[in-house]
């Protein structure tokens, strides 16, 4: 400690940098660890999953005042980075032959999927303020489907690797490419401006069609083709077994931050990419022939998912939740609107899905009516259209945006919920049908 003359303390300059700047993002963080803590304990209690009192912790702080309306800079990217890390661990899990089947099954659910709910809040919007602009905006952001929160809540329910995971996840990528795309036409016609130029919708489409291409081809050539070479040569092996394998974990944390920013550059939210470079990662790649010298798979994904759920995923879902700011006479001001929407989206969404699975992708009832409830929630996208909309181009009003904000949570407070009470009917039909709920990853 450095003192002065009259034995008082002499703050150090880069200490009280570090106080002003730093203090209230670590108070933030702390903040949300416990809710964490304390969401983990009530879910363990009730069994229910932890990502429902994630969301209802978040939303308890901000409206007692522990936490703010806007986090700290640095709160704000951490998240970022935990939903990232999330899609990462998912598609870690997955197999990427099981994805490009899936696509061919998913097609159907993606596209009524999206259809249904966008018509439908269009017309609850019209009803309530006969805005096309508002409407517009309003139905693009209630399409796009949050596939990382019905992950987790699939995961935690032992269901992360079943067949509906897999359709759920695919439809809702096939979904926010689409989305993606509207964005681009839909929000400058609605703020007033003109309709992309043919040359524009190409760059889109040849941005969307690179993308995949750059993953195809990392996931189909250049990783087999490395993993198969002789010895003595370069392999993905002997750079994931660098060091005995100890930096195997920041490898793949800077694969998939790389192809997120990839992703991001080609117009998707960089949580697609990271799913798509988890992917095409396979199992094979973290051995080789050598016993010592054989990467402790299950370990690196237990690293893995341990990050990606437990200590930096869940403060994405805290923050989800505190996005939920209420204010008495606005709240009970858009309860007609926020009750006819919820309702509108919960039936059109559950019914046009469901229906889907069924009769294009060949689903049995009770993997169809999970497919349905998988495809409720609204947030990463969703928040993103809302956020350009209400924000940069002021096309959203107050109520608009609040009503949007409101439907949002209880529909992401409806899929903890309608998975953990539709599981044990889907276990028990599933296999009365004969059909394995579980799919081998053997």
């Amino acid at each position: 400690m450095i003192v002065g003359k009259d034995d008082r303390p002499i703050p150090i300059p880069f200490m009280a940098s570090f106080t002003r700047i730093h203090l209230q993002a670590f108070e933030q963080l702390a903040l949300i660890w416990f809710g964490v803590l304390v969401a983990a304990f009530l879910a363990n209690r009730t069994r229910l999953t932890p990502v429902l009192y994630f969301l209802a912790v978040g939303a308890v702080f901000v409206n007692v005042g522990l936490l703010p309306s806007e986090p700290e800079p640095f709160v704000r990217g951490f998240a970022e980075i935990g939903i990232v890390l999330i899609m990462f661990a998912i598609g870690f899990e997955e197999r990427v032959d099981h994805f490009v089947d899936s696509i061919r099954q998913s097609w159907g659910i993606a596209l009524f999927g999206a259809i249904a709910p966008f018509l439908a809040t269009f017309g609850v919007t019209w009803y309530f303020w006969h805005s096309t602009a508002v409407s517009l905006v309003s139905a693009l952001a209630m399409t796009a489907t949050a596939v990382s929160l019905t992950m987790v809540v699939l995961k935690a329910e032992g269901l992360g690797k079943s067949v509906v995971a897999t359709r759920i996840m695919t439809s809702a990528v096939l979904d926010d490419i689409a989305c993606l795309a509207l964005v681009a036409i839909i929000i400058p016609i609605a703020a007033g401006g003109a309709f992309p130029s043919g040359g524009e919708l190409m760059v889109m489409l040849a941005n969307v069609v690179g993308f995949f291409f750059i993953v195809t081809v990392l996931g189909t050539w250049v990783f087999p083709f490395s993993n198969r070479a002789k010895a003595g040569s370069w392999r993905l092996k002997n750079l994931l077994g660098f060091e005995g394998g100890h930096y195997a974990t920041l490898i793949l944390m800077l694969f998939a931050l790389l192809v997120g920013l990839l992703a991001h550059a080609m117009g998707f939210h960089p949580a697609v990419g990271a799913y798509m470079a988890g992917l095409i990662l396979r199992e094979e790649y973290f051995s080789t022939s050598d016993d010592e010298d054989k990467m402790a798979y299950a370990g690196l994904k237990g690293v893995l998912d341990n990050v990606a759920f437990v200590w930096i995923g869940p403060v994405f879902f805290v923050l989800l939740g505190a996005r939920l700011q209420l204010d008495s006479e606005l709240f009970f001001s858009l309860v007609p609107q926020t009750v006819a929407l919820t309702l509108a989206l919960v039936v059109v969404q559950v019914s046009s899905a469901a229906l889907a699975a069924r009769y294009t992708g060949k689903m049995d009832f009770a993997s169809s009516i999970m497919i349905g409830f998988g495809m409720l929630g609204r947030a990463e996208l969703a928040f993103v259209v809302m956020d350009i909309a209400y924000v940069q181009y002021d096309i959203l009003t107050d109520q608009a945006f609040y009503t949007l904000m409101f439907t949002s949570f209880w529909l992401n407070l409806g899929v903890p919920l309608t998975i953990r009470w539709w599981k044990p009917y889907y276990l028990r039909l599933s296999k009365t049908a004969g059909e394995s709920p579980i799919r081998s990853t053997m």
